[in-house]
């Protein structure tokens, strides 16, 4: 397989099968199983194939590998260009890796519109998956953008009550920075005379058009991953959102305003991100504390699930901006921790919302005695999401306040405090929903875990505990990646302070 175009190959294969499911015909209960069937197989060969993606990659280098190039438009720089490094290779496996628990998950949840159901989730797949791949400015613009698409579709359609209002909040808010975003990439490429990332990387941008330029993409970036105060769009979104969006929205989509910052502000501007990083560090804090306090007076699962997501990437934020190789690796880190648990406990909820259609948390209490397997699996994910040693929560946090710590103790110390308030919200909400008695008749009925169910949950727990006892299959290919990004930092902080010397 070494000849294969295995990037362009798990890129769209997805889309293939979407492309696919749209030609069945017949009985809407045949084309619903079918649908469904051939949806997983899709997603299934996709992961697959980003396996291969994983095995053939070099974990020693830092530059861009298995890169595909092909020229758009003669005579122009604009090209299809897709490669993968340290940081992106994990970002693509995390996508092809929650895709397929998704569909699985969705088997007996969508009754309705099935086979559309399915399209939206492959395309988005596609459009995920392209986003980390791609190293041409247009290309990653369009996949970037391409998301929102399906992930309108799937709230809009097969959302709650308020879906339409929670979808085109969504769209608008994400929309609206993405704007300005397309702006600063034109005004790249009218300085650099390239689409191409690698080389915008490489390229000197002046002081204050990096300025000009970096803002313009945290409008976009913070809206996405989200940052306080543009977060409010975030716990609509997921109330509202089936089940199974709420996992690719908090385990992926969240991710992509980070891997933003990671791919175009800190590498490309590192002199306006130095300057802008008592902004971040503002900011992150301000979103660890605040949304811990709201999650912690929350009545509803999904909204106290979707308000600990805004706290967790605070710590991301926090990390990256740091620019120490413990905050930036514990970033990398945390993300991916992040897409996994919180990704199980959105589908953790999604359990009791299909038998009993509520998420009011008073609703719930005493499930561990009638649900022991289900308790068992949602005790083990709330412990990841308050960082407990052994699961993947902890490394990723303890590395980022490690990182936090060397570049600003008093930041590190404010955003310790989100660690104790974490662990009062979901230790909080264990307790209401698991323990007591069985005040509620309708609980007593309700039946353990299925097979379907534990098949989804399997891995998600097996991968939480594998990175809490062995982070270095998950640190080792970053640390060529990332030292690259932190020596081009340093050399900016460097050049700054010669600057200043003569002043002082």
């Amino acid at each position: 397989m070494t000849d294969w175009p295995l990037l362009t190959l798990t890129t769209f294969l997805p889309l293939v099968g979407a492309l696919f499911l749209l030609t069945i015909r017949g009985e809407e209960a045949v084309v619903a199983r079918n649908a469904r069937h051939v949806a997983l197989l899709t997603a299934l060969a996709t992961f697959v194939l980003s396996l291969f993606v994983l095995a053939r990659f070099d974990g020693g280098s830092p530059d861009f590998q298995l890169k595909e190039t092909a020229t758009w438009f003669p005579g122009t720089t604009l090209s299809y260009s897709l490669g993968v490094d340290g940081v992106s290779v994990w970002f693509v496996l995390l996508s092809t890796f929650l895709t397929p628990l998704c569909i699985l998950s969705s088997f007996e949840a969508v009754k309705v519109r099935v086979k559309e159901y399915m399209v939206a989730f492959l395309v988005l797949e596609t459009m995920m998956v392209g986003m980390f791949c791609a190293l041409d400015l247009v290309l990653f613009y369009l996949f970037f953008e391409g998301v929102l698409i399906p992930m309108f579709i799937i709230i809009g359609v097969w959302g709650g009550p308020r879906r339409v209002y929670a979808s085109f909040k969504f769209f608008l808010y994400t929309l609206l920075g993405s704007v300005l975003m397309l702006l600063a990439m034109l005004a790249m490429y009218f300085e650099a005379q390239t689409t191409d990332i690698p080389s915008l990387m490489a390229h000197s941008f002046p002081l204050e058009m990096q300025k000009w330029l970096w803002l313009a993409f945290f409008a976009s970036f913070a809206v996405k991953v989200p940052m306080w105060p543009v977060h409010t769009w975030l716990p609509d979104a997921h109330v509202e959102a089936p089940t199974a969006g709420s996992v690719i929205l908090a385990g992926v989509l969240l991710k992509m305003g980070a891997y933003g910052f990671l791919r175009f502000s800190l590498p490309m501007l590192p002199d306006a991100s130095l300057f802008f990083t008592p902004l971040i560090q503002a900011l992150s804090v301000i979103a660890v504390i605040y949304t811990s306090l709201v999650a912690l007076v929350q009545d509803d699962l999904k909204k106290l699930i979707a308000y600990s997501s805004v706290a967790h990437m605070g710590y991301v934020t926090l990390g990256l901006f740091a620019m120490t190789p413990q905050g930036v690796e514990g970033a990398l880190l945390q993300m991916l921790s992040h897409g996994l648990v919180s990704g199980a406990l959105f589908l953790g909820v999604g359990v009791v919302y299909d038998r009993l259609h509520t998420r009011e948390i008073a609703r719930f209490g005493g499930l561990a005695a009638r649900m022991p397997r289900y308790a068992a699996f949602f005790m083990l994910f709330t412990l990841a999401s308050i960082g407990l040693p052994g699961t993947s929560g902890f490394v990723g946090e303890f590395l980022v306040l490690t990182g936090v710590f060397v570049d600003n103790r008093l930041v590190a110390g404010m955003a310790a405090v989100g660690v104790v308030l974490g662990a009062a919200y979901m230790l909080y909400l264990y307790r209401r929903v698991f323990f007591g008695r069985l005040v509620h008749e309708d609980l007593k009925l309700l039946p353990d875990l299925g097979a379907r169910e534990i098949l989804v949950f399997l891995p998600l727990a097996a991968l939480v505990i594998w990175m809490g006892v062995h982070p270095a299959t998950f640190l080792d290919p970053m640390h060529a990646s990332v030292g690259k990004l932190i020596d081009n930092y340093e050399l900016a902080k460097a050049a700054k302070g010669a600057l200043a010397a003569p002043t002082r």
